[in-house]
Formats: structure tokens, C-alpha cells, sequence
């Protein structure tokens, strides 16, 4: 068991309390210099405590997300960047599937400024952000609503995806790991990712970079069975190599 010290221990209690913690907080909460947090939450993501975000860090789990304000709080330049790069490569008058979770919520937001778009989703937030598209035709799926994020899932959701054959599916995803898998807190969501997957003549996949090495239980699918990745950037080490071995295209995101 390794030690920590209080500023460490405060951190991490922190971190498992909130699902994640900035910077900045913690440079006002313990009076300490940013390089000091900065050491700190190096110190606790080499040993697994903690996983590295952009101005932050979360706490690490393999069972349980961070709760989805602290999802939609994070990272946000990036998800708008991936974002802008997926909504550049659909044209007008395409059908589109936008899966659950926070970037795909991003790309929906970024296709407000296309046309005549049909889109198909089981996210209650898409549907939220693009009720105002009057030239949009958007169909919700059937399911179980999951309360915490506004998610439909089930047998039922993934029965209605399997009926359809769209231009493109947008696939958000919980972790990659470093063989290519892409992982889930709950192995029951294999069989609607597999539908998302296979609705769309091209699926995309978007993750942004705090995705990579996350720690979740259970294998959905694999980056070769999709047609491109989107994320803003790839972590240094063994990524590259798996990316290129899977087949599939990486679309690097234009960073402001």
C-alpha cells in the first residue's frame, strides 16, 4: 500500500467524492502552487488512484462513471473540436445515428449547422438540442430510460436500432484500451453497441484523449469494426501502433 501525504489524501478523497477535481479548486482549496497539484496528481495517476484530465483529474474506476455533470463539465474545447471535425465530413440531407454520451452530444450540437439531416438517437439530450431543427426529421428509439444521463437503453432500444440502415452512427464510448478494445462499466451494453455499430454504412467513433487507458470492465467492440476515430489527441507510447493495426482512420481534432 503506498502512503500519501494529507495534500495527496485530500485529493484523492476529494476526487472519489466530486468523480473529478480541477486545478484550480485544488490550488484554491490547499493554498499551494498549481506545480504542487500538478505533482500531486502525477504522483496519484502513476498509481492508479487517479486518471489525468485536461485541468484535472478523476477519480479512477472500472465500475462506475463520473456522474454526468461532471461528463459534461470536462474537457469541452476538445469534444467541440472533435466534434466540428465529424460534422465536416457529413453533408447535408445524410441520415445520422448519435449514440449515447457527452461528445456525441457535442457532434449533435455541431450538426445543428447542417440541412435536412434525419437523425435517429437514444439520447434524450440529443433530441433536447436539436428539437429547435425544423428541417430535421429526428426519430427517438424505443427502451428504458436511465435517469442520470437521459440514455435509452435495453432490449427494446437495441432491437429499434438494429432496424435501420443509416449514412453514418456516432458511437461515444466509456474507455479504449491499449489492444483497441473499447470498453463499458456494463457488459449488457455490448448488444446496443453492436447495433450502433452496424446501423451505420460508416460509424465514427468519438472519444476525446482521457479516453485512452481508462479503466472499465467489460469489452463491447473494437476500433476495426469501425470506420474512423475522432479525438483530439493520441497519448504517446503504444497508441499509435494499436490505431494502425486496427484499420482504423484516426481523425486528429483541430485544437484552438
Amino acid at each position: 500500500m503506498i502512503a500519501l501525504n494529507l495534500r495527496q489524501q485530500h485529493i484523492a478523497n476529494a476526487a472519489r467524492d466530486k468523480g473529478f477535481v480541477t486545478i484550480d479548486d485544488l490550488v484554491a482549496t490547499l493554498d499551494v502552487t498549481p506545480q504542487t497539484v500538478r505533482r500531486d496528481i502525477n504522483f496519484l495517476c502513476e498509481h492508479g488512484i487517479l486518471a489525468r484530465f485536461h485541468g484535472g483529474a478523476a477519480y479512477r474506476s472500472s465500475v462506475a462513471n463520473m456522474p454526468y455533470e461532471t461528463r459534461a463539465g470536462s474537457m469541452t474545447e476538445e469534444k467541440a473540436a472533435i466534434a466540428a471535425r465529424v460534422a465536416a465530413e457529413i453533408p447535408d440531407a445524410s441520415s445520422v445515428f448519435i449514440d449515447i454520451g457527452t461528445t456525441a452530444e457535442a457532434v449533435a450540437q455541431a450538426l445543428r449547422g447542417k440541412s435536412n439531416l434525419r437523425i435517429v438517437t437514444n439520447n434524450l439530450n440529443v433530441v433536447r438540442l436539436l428539437a429547435g431543427k425544423e428541417d430535421f426529421e429526428v426519430t427517438v428509439t424505443g427502451g428504458v430510460l436511465r435517469h442520470r444521463d437521459l440514455a435509452i437503453t435495453g432490449a427494446a432500444a437495441t432491437a429499434f436500432v438494429e432496424r435501420y440502415r443509416l449514412d453514418y452512427s456516432i458511437l461515444g464510448v466509456v474507455a479504449i484500451d491499449a489492444t483497441g478494445a473499447i470498453l463499458d462499466f456494463h457488459a449488457d451494453e455490448e448488444p446496443l453497441t453492436r447495433a450502433v455499430i452496424g446501423c451505420g454504412r460508416q460509424c465514427f467513433v468519438v472519444a476525446d484523449s482521457s479516453k485512452f487507458g481508462r479503466n472499465a470492465i467489460a469489452r463491447v467492440a473494437h476500433l476495426s469494426q469501425v470506420a474512423a476515430l475522432f479525438t483530439d489527441a493520441v497519448p504517446d507510447g503504444i497508441w499509435a501502433k494499436t490505431i494502425k493495426e486496427s484499420g482504423v482512420r484516426l481523425v486528429l481534432a483541430d485544437m484552438p
